[in-house]
């Protein structure tokens, strides 16, 4: 499954690779791919004997990503924000496993179904965690929807969002109205997704019982800080569910200090996983307070019977057996218990991969790295006269830079770009770029050519 990963501008001597120690990779900083093939088991710590070939490793980092990125050999791909290219070994991983159920079938099914254990670490790991409290899930809607359905809401509560919200944090708890739920939409700048943090907190009140919000909006790439969202919303009693489709993979996170209650994030845009495999994070300590929804054979520990258990959660009433209510203690006392059904096993697999090769870079790194990337970005838009409409303050940037668009220019623009292989999206009446880490100079360069040709004289 593991994908050798080299550096081809640095000969090691006596060891496999750079490592950080456990603590520092738990914080995401940066590690290094092994020369052998996948990764460093958890635990190791191996360093290079020479400074200087530390230095020479971590300043060259970015060009081994992108000999990760198959599409960077065509594509000056700007759209990570839509869905993102597959990575190689998340592409190897998908492979191969297909090639396993394709000729084999189930033979080996309790071995792949054991290496999807290693991914729950990976992206506890990535968000700073506990694995017990990650649950895949197929799509960030469905994360969100397994939160509004389980949490205890009462007739009167309420729930408080904001209108520039992605259609999967806003729709998800509209179905709650029916339940006497009340769902309170905060406007947000109009055609944006900019909404402070003050302006949702004023909806608020003695019944609110969760903010949702998205970690990174969509249009443009408007980012809460996360910290003082979530003080804020605990200072109030109120619990903080967060849309992180946008954010996570790219930007450092650490749950273990900041303290958001449930997180969901599919793995197609940032983290560089197919789509319909994902994450869901459900803070411990809220587990028991939710309700079983979704809940299937992965919910329950296989007793080595599908039917062997009827008679323990039923009464016997003649000629049928009266069941009674599920209890925490028949599932996992973990969030995998909203895992349900049969899992996305090439999926989980694929991300997983990607997740390491991230991992293995650090998020701190790459975070720079794209900082570096938008900021020449940015002032490519600039030279050219666009009006930016992105935040560029260090708490609220993202890996979204968008700016403001003509339908002349965008007609142009769309005639020219992939035909000159870029690819860039829009939105909302906005022209919309989210570069990655492994973006570089000539792709900014084909980017600069076309922007250029089709704007307006």
């Amino acid at each position: 499954m593991g994908v050798a990963v080299r550096f081809a501008a640095v000969e090691f001597a006596d060891m496999n690779g750079y490592f950080q120690s456990n603590s520092e990779r738990e914080k995401g900083r940066m590690v290094l791919p092994s020369r052998r093939k996948g990764y460093c088991p958890a635990g190791a710590d191996q360093t290079p004997t020479s400074s200087l070939l530390r230095g020479t490793i971590m300043s060259e980092w970015w060009h081994e990503f992108r000999r990760q990125m198959p599409v960077a050999e065509r594509w000056a791909y700007f759209d990570h924000a839509a869905v993102a290219p597959l990575s190689l070994p998340a592409k190897q991983a998908l492979a191969n496993w297909a090639d396993e159920v394709t000729n084999n079938g189930d033979a080996n099914w309790s071995e792949w179904r054991k290496r999807v254990s290693p991914v729950r670490d990976s992206a506890a790991r990535l968000l700073g965690c506990q694995s017990s409290e990650i649950a895949f899930i197929p799509n960030t809607t469905s994360g969100l929807s397994i939160i509004a359905e389980a949490f205890p809401w009462q007739p009167g509560d309420n729930v408080v969002l904001a209108s520039g919200e992605f259609p999967a944090n806003r729709n998800t708890w509209r179905c709650l109205i029916p339940r006497g739920v009340e769902v309170r939409v905060v406007e947000s700048e109009p055609g944006s997704d900019v909404c402070t943090i003050d302006r949702l907190l004023a909806a608020t009140d003695a019944r609110t019982r969760i903010v949702t919000a998205s970690w990174v909006g969509f249009v443009t790439g408007w980012r809460h800080d996360l910290d003082e969202l979530a003080d804020a919303c605990h200072r109030r009693g109120i619990l903080l569910c967060v849309d992180a489709i946008q954010g996570l993979g790219v930007i450092p996170l650490d749950l273990s200090r900041t303290s958001v209650d449930f997180l969901a994030a599919d793995g197609h845009k940032w983290m560089l996983g197919p789509e319909g495999a994902g994450v869901l994070f459900i803070r411990q300590e809220h587990l028991e307070r939710l309700r079983p929804t979704g809940i299937g054979p992965n919910s329950i520990g296989f007793s080595g019977s599908y039917l062997g258990d009827v008679a323990d959660y039923s009464d016997d009433a003649g000629s049928y057996r009266v069941a009674r209510p599920l209890q925490p203690r028949e599932m996992w006392s973990s969030a995998r218990r909203f895992e349900g059904g049969t899992a996305n096993a090439g999926g989980i697999l694929a991300l997983g991969a990607s997740l390491d090769l991230l991992l293995s870079f650090g998020i701190d790194a790459i975070w720079s790295r794209l900082c570096d990337i938008t900021d020449q970005l940015r002032q490519t838009l600039d030279s050219l006269n666009f009006t930016i409409c992105s935040s560029a303050e260090p708490t609220r940037r993202s890996g979204i830079v968008s700016c403001e668009i003509s339908d002349d220019d965008r007609r142009r623009i769309l005639a020219t770009a992939k035909p000159a292989g870029v690819l860039l999206n829009f939105r909302e009446g906005l022209m919309r770029f989210s570069p990655h880490a492994y973006t570089d100079e000539t792709d900014l360069e084909r980017l600069r050519s076309v922007l250029a040709e089709g704007r307006s004289p």
